[in-house]
């Protein structure tokens, strides 16, 4: 048998056994549970639990009959079943959720509210997670909410390919999105030319993106999603610029403070109006 085949019966969730029996059953089609024993090395005691498991959850065949024998479902048959045990396990989960939220609402939320009334006003205007996957997970979230528009800004925009799908879509759903990076002449020579890469497939890509180049450093890099000059709405995750710490040991402070995002966007608009190019610079 194949590592390829193990490997991909893995993600049925099977035991040992199980997909040991279920490979050997798509490779030698119909046969009897001594034969199956005797070509897996599974012991007689077990296979036939080992086959009900299967033919429980819809992956094989029992033909009955002396000796009962055993046939796998056609691959696709196979996903599909597994899709629909899914389906169905997730809505009774779904559904045991459901039976006790409101018992579970009006227990917790007393215990909930007295715990967060202790909470200092600098604590609730931002939280901090880690940079790399967390931040990068807070930016996609904040671009799946974002309603009307997404400011950007970075110097490259290196994670774009961690981010793009969720860019894409935001997109399509008619958000207005503007990045602000960087000008290369503040970039090393590598950064420059990854800098130079995205932006170019962004400009390919996505036309109605639109693209500056900050003629300053950039003090902080982030995203800032429907912000208001009504203090009312609005997310940010900004990280801010620490040349002598790694970017492996920094944080990203996350917030929905209606009057910090729009701060934050005050700061973007003056940047992106009278201290910035349009065009990409010439190296």
């Amino acid at each position: 048998m194949t590592e390829d085949v193990s490997d991909l019966l893995e993600t049925l969730d099977l035991t040992e056994y199980e997909r040991e029996a279920l490979e050997t059953l798509l490779v030698l089609g119909k046969t009897s549970a001594p034969d199956l024993s005797e070509v897996t090395g599974i012991p007689k005691a077990r296979i036939y639990g080992v086959l009900d498991e299967l033919g429980n959850a819809g992956y094989i065949k029992i033909i009955p009959g002396r000796p009962k024998m055993y046939q796998p479902k056609p691959p696709a048959e196979i996903l599909d079943r597994a899709i629909e045990t899914r389906r169905q396990a997730f809505e009774t989960y779904q559904d045991s959720i459901e039976d006790i939220r409101t018992e579970f609402i009006e227990t917790l939320q007393p215990l909930y509210d007295s715990a967060s009334s202790e909470v200092s006003p600098t604590e609730n205007l931002f939280a901090v997670v880690d940079v790399g996957d967390p931040s990068e997970e807070e930016t996609r979230r904040l671009y799946r909410e974002a309603t009307t528009q997404i400011d950007i800004i970075t110097k490259s925009f290196e994670y774009l390919d961690t981010v793009e799908p969720t860019l894409t879509q935001a997109l399509e759903d008619d958000c207005t999105i503007r990045i602000l990076f960087l000008h290369p002449k503040h970039l090393s020579t590598a950064n420059q030319q990854v800098q130079r890469e995205i932006v170019e497939h962004i400009h390919e890509a996505y036309p109605s993106i639109k693209t500056r180049f900050s003629d300053k450093r950039l003090p902080w890099r982030g995203t800032i999603t429907d912000p208001s000059m009504e203090y009312d709405q609005g997310a940010a995750v900004l990280l801010v610029e620490e040349k002598d710490i790694p970017l492996h040991k920094r944080q990203a402070a996350v917030t929905d403070n209606g009057s910090f995002v729009a701060g934050l966007e005050r700061y973007f608009d003056l940047t992106w109006t009278y201290e910035s190019t349009e065009s990409y610079p010439d190296e």
